[in-house]
């Protein structure tokens, strides 16, 4: 399969190093908005380019920001080269979802979108488990990892050199979640952790402003630590993530019953990836098929994911 990816910040370096460890896959070329020269990589190519490469590319992955990178570009590259994304505004994806797809169907491509752990497998997961156990409640917890955007949100702030923010579930309701089932709230089941680099003179307008954050840190318990640069530089540089799904359902005479998905991870970016590969499988099967438009994780076959036979998926897995 020859592959091309779009942007190259922490997951298109995973991508890519991905991507060349697999005999099966052929990286052709990273497109990138910046000078490709000063790359010194002749895998290195200007997004200006890209349509140098539509009959030389089988799926294009899309390592691009969620904000506003992936719905302004996407759906002008879905018109010329089948692709994945990663796109996480969860609130956006019904008309996102609803815009690739009319351009795919119309140029004859396939994008598979919202791929990734969540949205992505943590989405098939609280599929699955609301299907089998109807009644009941599901409870999604995220961490202990690194939140990006929350990150990004205390690194904007005055004064602040460097920050992360740990996403933490509250592992007391994770342990008695089957005896306390109920509908929680995000900030009921989590907390936060923030480390920050500044001048010792902002720490307490810089906890006042993180503490009191709209939409990112209140009403969340938060706590902020101020730490040196170097213990930052030795502790903090890692992106590790992960979390569960958890859904608690009644089946007869009251027997209740966990269905629990998990995921730990020392790259957050790296098992993404690892997911989009996997996508583009399914992208090459909805291609054969001629099954044109966007597609998702909740409507794809698990057998497109794996290059085996069905006669060989039925013998090594069931």
């Amino acid at each position: 399969m020859k592959i091309g990816i779009v942007g190259y910040g922490n997951l298109g370096k995973s991508l890519r190093g991905l991507i060349e460890r697999d005999e099966n896959l052929k990286l052709v070329k990273i497109f990138t908005r910046r000078d490709r020269n000063s790359f010194n990589d002749d895998k290195m190519e200007s997004i200006k380019n890209l349509l140098e490469y539509k009959d030389k590319i089988d799926v294009l992955l899309l390592s691009l920001g969620s904000a506003t990178d992936i719905p302004d570009m996407a759906p002008e590259i879905i018109k010329d080269f089948n692709t994945v994304d990663a796109y996480d505004n969860h609130a956006h994806i019904p008309q996102y979802f609803e815009k690739m797809n009319d351009i795919a169907i119309k140029n004859g491509k396939v994008a598979f979108v919202s791929t990734g752990w969540d949205p992505g497998l943590f989405s098939l997961n609280r599929l699955i488990a609301e299907s089998i156990l109807t009644k009941g409640h599901t409870n999604t917890f995220w961490g202990k990892g690194v939140s990006q955007g929350h990150s990004d949100a205390v690194r904007r702030i005055k004064g602040v050199k460097r920050a992360v923010q740990y996403t933490i579930p509250k592992e007391e309701i994770i342990e008695n979640i089957k005896e306390n089932s109920k509908d929680y709230k995000s900030f009921e089941t989590h907390n936060r952790l923030c480390y920050v680099v500044c001048e010792k003179k902002d720490e307490a307008r810089i906890r006042e402003e993180i503490v009191n954050m709209e939409d990112y840190f209140k009403p969340y318990e938060t706590e902020v630590k101020f730490i040196s640069e170097e213990e930052f530089e030795r502790d903090h540089t890692k992106m590790p993530h992960g979390g569960h799904v958890i859904r608690v359902g009644e089946t007869l005479e009251n027997n209740r019953e966990l269905y629990k998905f998990t995921l730990e991870l020392d790259s957050n970016p790296d098992f993404t990836a690892a997911v989009m590969i996997a996508a583009s499988r399914a992208v090459l099967k909805y291609v054969e098929n001629k099954n044109y438009g966007a597609h998702t994780v909740l409507d794809t076959p698990p057998a497109y994911y794996n290059e085996l036979s069905h006669e060989e998926l039925i013998k090594n897995y069931l």
